[in-house]
């Protein structure tokens, strides 16, 4: 879409990515990376870390389900998506702004990593109960709206 800041971010994963479901049954799974730039000092004869960026990542449906199957914190991987800003109050009052990204593609930096890769047919929705045929009890968090993210 015209106008959207599209970035491609390379970095570390800080936790293992999170699945949930919205209340419309759409996966989800929230994550963050951090990305450090490092400089070679010429004075010192040594690398420099800079300031770490962290930022809150959210992919949905199929490529969520892949995402919290195939991921773990520490990984290294390459993340491309829609940077998107979002401001809010803390409940001291302040205003506070957060970057977040929605992602679009993810996989894994292959620097220092090999990978196998399986191509998947699975569905990204809430799973069932057999019994009823009816999806599984929502989970306290969900938020009302058909495909808002539940974090």
């Amino acid at each position: 879409m015209a106008g959207e800041t599209v970035i491609t971010v390379v970095g570390n994963l800080v936790d293992d990515p999170e699945l949930r479901f919205t209340p419309s049954g759409a996966a989800v799974a929230k994550f963050r990376v951090a990305s450090t730039p490092r400089t070679f000092d010429r004075q010192t004869n040594e690398w420099k870390d800079g300031e770490s960026l962290f930022l809150t990542c959210a992919v949905w449906r199929r490529a969520a389900e892949n995402v919290t199957e195939s991921l773990t914190q520490g990984m290294r991987v390459i993340v491309q998506g829609r940077l998107k800003q979002r401001s809010y109050e803390d409940r001291e009052g302040v205003k506070r702004t957060v970057y977040e990204l929605d992602v679009e593609e993810v996989g894994v930096s292959l620097r220092n990593a090999s990978a196998k890769v399986t191509k998947t047919g699975g569905s990204a929705q809430r799973p069932t109960s057999a019994a009823q045929g009816r999806p599984a009890a929502a989970n306290s968090w969900s938020r009302p709206g058909p495909d808002e993210p539940p974090f």
